[in-house]
């Protein structure tokens, strides 16, 4: 890992109607549009899923270091990740995450090992760090 701090930058342009395209150096362009809940058509990333989908990324990658580090080896893991967005004393926010995490590992592993892995990735993931929103983390290991 490069040393701290890192900077990321993104460029987002739109007109007043229609789609939105993200970019940043090096990276294929994501076309973004509100969401069907925001009267968007529900057929383009909108800002909520991008940030959705950051929880449950930054869990694999930082499980995927973990684990590399401790050792551990493992299948295949599949995140499902759920953000309840509500309105909070006048403010539209998303109040939790909830990231379903299933892991999928070869037999004689050590589950515990696993699991408390898993759980040492989340702790680690900056993006649900950087939130002011409460984030959990459901396990499911299954040996293959």
């Amino acid at each position: 890992m490069d040393p701290l701090p890192h900077v990321y930058t993104t460029s987002i342009s739109a007109g007043a109607e229609g789609d939105a395209t993200i970019t940043s150096a090096a990276l294929p362009e994501i076309v973004s549009a509100p969401p069907a809940e925001f009267g968007g058509l529900g057929n383009r990333w909108s800002p909520e899923q991008l940030l959705v989908a950051s929880v449950a990324a930054c869990l694999v990658m930082s499980f995927r270091a973990i684990a590399r580090a401790s050792r551990l080896t493992w299948v295949d893991i599949d995140c499902r990740a759920e953000g309840v967005l509500e309105r909070v004393e006048g403010k539209t926010l998303f109040t939790r995450f909830t990231v379903h995490a299933k892991l999928r590992v070869p037999p004689n592993t050590d589950t515990a090992k696993a699991e408390k892995l898993l759980e040492k990735a989340e702790d680690s993931c900056f993006i649900s760090n950087s939130l002011s929103a409460d984030c959990e983390l459901n396990i499911a290991i299954e040996t293959v």
